[in-house]
């Protein structure tokens, strides 16, 4: 079974061979960005070994076989954000990664017998939404091209550090060669911006400013398919569709692509852990050491103010000079970090970062698919509507909004937004033949209710059947196939995955938090103010998802510093 291939024979063995060495470099935590931190750094000629707390790699991108025969992609589960230059370089088809396109990508139905079918296929998608509004179906195209336009002004920033200013004390020439390599970005970014026109650079602005309810009323007329594409905008985070700033985030609708199909995302054979499996695989065929169940306690500081290793949960002291921190910021730099090393201005705005979540991932194992009241007579059995994103709970941007109101009042949300995936469909090694796996994504879920505990088993289980009652209503008899289920509230995300407030991309991904703001002011290029401590994971610039691009790009500065110190 896959988890049982990146874990160490003994525990013992492990910790003594990684104490016999000084590494060039350790990596805290084995997701998919400290796996491909270690990758590059390994190719690169560094020894490394990476430290995961867990009994399995992978992070927030893992397969468990929770219950026989049924294998979840416990937290992330769509594959579409992973950078081609990491897909390319670490070459993961070679080392196991098998992408599964989805087509049509998304289903809504609807409670009046109606429903909405979207996906890679244009004249799918022109008549699918003719059904509600022709206008909005000679919109959609044109819609999709503008984002598309705006993603290309975006690519350049994700797959680069940002332009930071240099940190502490430096020589006169590495401050001419800052300023030098500074300019060349700004260059690039407004030579680019320019090419877009003034029309688009407006509306560019309008998308990253407004809420994305403002931006879908004045493309579009009908209900289902703004609530449809408002969900894009509210995955993951606390805010509602009205928030400003939530239309930005409609750009990851777009900005992924799979093999070179831009917007398209798709399952991963055997479960999102097969991306961390593939991504290891490359890490450990250039000489990257992995090792399981080995908890980081604390970083170890040397007198002269830098990093010298780390201690294990169990005492034993591990050498190196680079640490790349995979954990969340919070947990980095308020939980390793030993205590008066840090700036305090540095300290407060790491501790009052945006944790907060209104996260729950549900994992289900049934017996049969659900059964779709809206569209069984045209499609019975096993059809397009299961193929995709199954969009439950999301027939008006208003219906969306009021979920969110209810988490701000401290409650779960009364009709849950829920994002459905039955990845078995396309994927049969995940489940037992006849029987499938079923994701569901939910929000909104606060941290602390005000009415009650999540770990109260009661409360949980009162919830998760609001859940599974509200697809009832679009599926009638789905509880009825329900073999088991596995839930993650914000605190057990926080808890089981190590995600500070159960914030699924380590920190909010508002405007005020993104690019030169990541995580924050000043320290945006990975680098931090304990000297030799790196972050490389989704704290980092350009963020969450399952993208591969902070640890590839903390990987390159890390892999400079080490030549400047060779020189």
């Amino acid at each position: 079974m896959w988890r049982r291939s990146f874990s160490t024979s003994s525990h013992a063995n492990a910790a003594n061979a990684l104490k016999e060495k000084k590494w060039d470099a350790l990596v805290i935590g084995g997701g998919h960005n400290g796996l491909t931190a270690a990758a590059y750094l390994a190719r690169g000629g560094l020894s490394v070994a990476v430290l995961e707390r867990r009994h399995v790699i992978g992070g927030a991108a893992v397969t468990e076989e929770l219950i026989s025969g049924f294998k979840f992609s416990r937290c992330s589960y769509l594959q579409s954000l992973l950078r081609p230059s990491v897909i390319r370089e670490l070459e993961l088809a070679r080392h196991g990664l098998k992408l599964l396109k989805r087509n049509p990508s998304s289903f809504t139905p609807c409670l009046d017998g109606r429903y909405l079918l979207l996906g890679p296929d244009k004249e799918l998608n022109h008549s699918e939404i003719s059904k509600f509004s022709k206008r909005d179906a000679d919109a959609y195209p044109r819609y999709e091209s503008q984002l598309e336009r705006f993603c290309k002004l975006m690519d350049p920033l994700l797959d680069s550090s940002p332009p930071e200013s240099l940190q502490g004390v430096s020589s006169l020439q590495d401050r001419f060669k800052n300023k030098v390599q500074n300019s060349a970005f700004w260059t690039r970014l407004l030579r680019q911006a320019g090419s877009l026109g003034q029309k688009d650079m407006v509306d560019f602005m309008d998308l990253l400013l407004s809420p994305a309810s403002k931006v879908l009323n004045n493309w579009f007329e009908t209900d289902v398919l703004k609530a449809t594409l408002a969900t894009d905008a509210v995955i993951g985070s606390t805010a509602s569709v009205c928030t400003p700033g939530s239309g930005y985030v409609l750009l990851h609708h777009v900005m992924g692509e799979t093999d070179g199909d831009r917007g398209i995302w798709s399952y991963v054979e055997g479960g999102m852990g097969s991306v961390s499996m593939a991504v290891a695989n490359a890490a450990k065929e250039a000489g990257a050491h992995i090792v399981t169940s080995a908890e980081v306690s604390q970083l170890i500081v040397e007198d002269s103010g830098k990093v010298n290793g780390v201690l294990l949960a169990d005492g034993t002291p591990v050498h190196s000079s680079s640490i790349l921190s995979n954990a969340t910021p919070y947990k980095t730099f308020m939980e390793l970090v030993p205590d008066n090393v840090l700036p305090d201005d540095f300290t407060r705005a790491i501790k009052y970062s945006d944790y907060s979540s209104a996260t729950t991932k549900i994992n289900l194992a049934v017996d049969k698919l659900p059964d779709f009241d809206c569209c069984k007579s045209i499609y019975p059995g096993s059809g397009p509507q299961h193929t995709g994103t199954i969009h439950i709970g999301s027939e008006s941007m208003e219906e969306i909004d009021s979920a969110c109101q209810d988490a701000v009042n401290g409650l779960p949300s009364r009709r849950p937004v829920i994002e459905m995936t039955i990845p078995s469909v396309l994927d049969k090694t995940i489940s037992p033949p006849g029987k499938h796996v079923i994701n569901l994504f939910i929000q909104y879920t606060p941290y602390k209710p005000s009415d009650g505990s999540w770990d109260d088993p009661a409360y949980r289980e009162s919830f998760a059947n609001r859940c599974f009652t509200l697809i009832d209503e679009y599926a009638p008899g789905f509880s009825a196939s329900i073999v088991g289920y596995d839930m993650l509230t914000p605190p057990d995300l926080e808890r089981e995955i190590g995600l500070t407030g159960g914030n699924i991309f380590h920190g909010a991904m508002g405007l005020d938090s993104l690019f030169l703001m990541r995580p924050v002011k000043g320290w945006s290029n990975y680098k931090t103010p304990l000297p030799g401590l790196y972050l490389c994971g989704s704290g980092a610039h350009p963020g969450g998802g399952v993208m591969g691009a902070p640890g590839r790009n903390a990987a390159q500065l890390v892999l400079q510093d080490f030549k400047k110190k060779s020189i």
